[in-house]
């Protein structure tokens, strides 16, 4: 393992449990997929053990959160079992200036947007290399498609001015596959997304559509992992 990456994930690492310190006894947490997330998910594990935190429970957005979770010992509930959801905490592939997002590099984003809408306080943790000027410039856009609606929809984000591939999976043959049993069209525009918030409701008025990555003003505090002379620090947005 080099140097770089080394750093890079004890970035993560710290990012990830310093949003874990934030979560108070007694509390419903959304828990959150992908690599940072599980070092939040871990640390979560490792106060309750201690004792330092009690009485938790958690929902989590994917199938590879909830292996995790019940690995760290954390109680879980669900979604239609709970009136809401005190603090949710995830990662995200891109974080605008604005605060917005595009999540889905998991394609687990239906599940994350479910859980941040629903959650009082929603934190994103990211490495500095997730901050970006502009959306989609760096970072494909997941799009969740019913599959019998694959031709249609792509046909109409091309309408659009966005050039959709059907994401395939790395260690099976054939198509990704999401928990909810769709497929993802990964979208690239040329220059990026000016306007996300208009954006995202476009995209999910077409038929066929369950959910886009974009997460437009649901992120409440950005915790942002960085390496300032060779150490890693935290910082708030």
């Amino acid at each position: 393992m080099s140097a770089e990456l080394d750093t890079a994930t004890l970035m993560k690492k710290q990012v990830g449990e310093a949003a874990a310190a934030r979560v108070q006894s007694g509390s419903i947490v959304g828990l959150g997929t992908g690599s940072t997330a599980a070092f939040m998910i871990q640390s979560l594990g490792n106060r309750l053990k201690s004792g330092e935190l009690k009485d938790i429970k958690g929902i989590t957005t994917s199938f590879q959160g909830e292996v995790l979770a019940r690995e760290n010992g954390i109680p879980l509930t669900t979604l239609n079992e709970v009136d809401h959801i005190d603090i949710a905490i995830d990662g995200a592939d891109e974080v605008d200036p604005q605060k917005n997002l595009i999540k889905g590099g998991g394609a687990a984003h239906f599940q994350e947007k479910l859980v941040a809408a629903f959650a009082r306080q929603f934190i994103v943790i990211v490495d500095s290399s997730k901050l970006v000027n502009k959306l989609n410039l760096g970072f494909l856009l997941p799009v969740e498609v019913v599959p019998k609606a694959l031709n249609p929809v792509s046909k109409a984000i091309e309408q659009l001015g966005g050039k959709p591939q059907l994401r395939m999976a790395v260690k099976k043959s054939g198509p990704v596959v999401t928990d909810q049993g769709n497929l993802i069209l990964d979208v690239k525009f040329e220059n990026g997304i000016d306007n996300p918030a208009e954006l995202e409701k476009t995209l999910n008025n077409i038929p066929g559509v369950l959910e886009n990555g974009l997460f437009v003003g649901l992120t409440d505090l950005v915790l942002v992992g960085e390496v300032v002379d060779g150490k890693p620090v935290i910082r708030e947005i």
